[in-house]
């Protein structure tokens, strides 16, 4: 089931915009990083405070259809607040292109942690160097899908239930001719 709820718009001008983007784009604009062509996807959170809904576009880490959410604020000293939102509120929602999925988000630690660092910097190898600039240790929330389905552009308010394109270990696909973002 989708999060339901009031948004909060990010304070945040470029962030605000590239959601705007994103989602009256149906996910076909607005998802890559500003300048380049990193893919992102849309995580949409719970505040952890306010209760409102929150959305962070965050850097695509995925791997065999699951994903990963580093809370990295391009190494600054403290966490992003999404963080925070989703140690509250661990019921997350993921966009990535057209297609939106129920999450449900858990902190990886030790050999899982490991693996999913070394994907994160394949995907994006700014996070080396960010990590590099702070003594604050990222933290990682693994992504797995949530009862319910894939979600995909075309439906009503922003998509249709649909069943995933290609179930994998329980996770959510997206079509592969709907494919642009590099492999991890």
């Amino acid at each position: 089931m989708p999060l339901e709820g009031e948004y909060e718009p990010s304070p945040t001008r470029w962030v605000r915009k590239q959601v705007e983007l994103y989602e009256s784009s149906g996910g076909t604009e607005g998802t890559t990083l500003q300048g380049s062509k990193m893919p992102v996807v849309l995580l949409t959170s719970r505040g952890a405070r306010s209760g409102k809904l929150r959305k962070t576009p965050v850097m695509r880490v995925e791997h065999e259809g699951r994903y990963a959410a580093v809370a990295s604020l391009g190494g600054a000293p403290k966490h992003p607040v999404w963080y925070f939102n989703i140690l509250a509120h661990p019921y997350v929602e993921l966009q990535d292109g057209p297609v939106k999925q129920d999450m449900t988000a858990r902190e990886v630690t030790g050999e899982e942690k490991a693996a999913w660092w070394e994907r994160a910097v394949a995907a994006y190898p700014a996070y080396a160097d960010y990590q590099k600039k702070t003594d604050r240790v990222f933290r990682f929330f693994f992504l797995a899908r949530a009862a319910g389905g894939c979600r995909g552009a075309g439906g009503p308010a922003g998509g249709s239930r649909r069943p995933c394109a290609q179930p994998v270990a329980g996770a959510c696909l997206r079509p592969a001719e709907k494919s642009f973002a590099p492999g991890v």
